[in-house]
């Protein structure tokens, strides 16, 4: 997944003396509130920090999935479970999926 909006950065004076831009920027994505050049704060919108979870979940279910069949695949090999023979293997994949119908 890949983030393609550019994130705003405003200085911690910004919120007061360009309230109203800080805050548009904060409707469309994460702003970044810096002190003394430093960040210090994020700032957005209730609906862009509900995608932001939500992309945060969706990453985490990935990777957690494909930690898994990463484990599975090393797990079958180390056990002889694989093909070297694409007729072989087409076989195989016809009878699994046979079997569980």
């Amino acid at each position: 997944m890949t983030y393609d909006k550019t994130q705003a950065i405003y200085s911690s004076t910004a919120l007061a003396s360009r309230q109203r831009e800080v805050k548009d920027a904060a409707r469309e994505g994460v702003v970044h509130i810096t002190e003394n050049g430093n960040g210090a704060f994020v700032f957005c919108s209730e609906d862009v920090f509900a995608a932001e979870l939500e992309r945060a979940r969706e990453s985490a279910r990935y990777e957690a999935e494909l930690g898994y069949v990463l484990r599975r695949a090393a797990e079958d090999v180390a056990a002889g479970r694989y093909e070297t023979d694409f007729a072989e293997f087409r076989r195989s994949v016809t009878a699994e999926r046979t079997r569980r119908g």
